[in-house]
C-alpha cells in the first residue's frame, strides 16, 4: 500500500485494504431504520431485505406454508415425503438434514 506500506500477497486485498484510506464504500446499504448493515452483491441485500418484509416467496405445494429462500423450501419438503438422504457410513441410520447426520457422527 502506498499509503501505509502495508503488503499483500493478492491485488484484491490491496484494493480493499486502500478502501480504508479513501474512505470509498462500495456497498450497498441496508435501507431499513438503525440497521447499517452492507451487502457487495444486490442478491444479498435483498435476501437480507426480506427479514423486514415477511416477504416468503416460496410456497410448499403440499401444505402452502411459505418460505423466504427456496433452499429453506426444499429442506421443508423432506418432512412431507419422509425423504433421509443423509446416512451415516458407519452404521446406517439416515437423516433429513445434513446438520443432523454431522452431530450423530460426533457421537461414534
Amino acid at each position: 500500500c502506498g499509503e501505509c506500506g502495508k503488503s499483500f500477497s493478492r491485488s484484491f486485498n490491496l484494493i480493499q485494504h486502500q478502501r480504508i484510506h479513501t474512505g470509498e464504500q462500495p456497498y450497498m446499504p441496508c435501507e431499513f431504520p438503525e440497521c447499517g448493515k452492507r451487502f457487495q452483491a444486490s442478491s444479498h441485500l435483498l435476501v437480507h431485505q426480506q427479514i423486514y418484509t415477511e416477504e416468503r416467496p416460496f410456497c410448499c405445494p403440499d401444505c402452502g406454508k411459505g418460505f423466504k429462500q427456496n433452499s429453506t423450501l426444499a429442506r421443508h419438503q423432506h418432512f412431507h415425503t419422509q425423504e433421509r438422504p443423509y446416512e451415516c457410513p458407519e452404521c446406517g441410520k439416515s437423516f433429513s438434514r445434513s446438520s443432523h447426520l454431522t452431530q450423530h457422527q460426533w457421537r461414534h
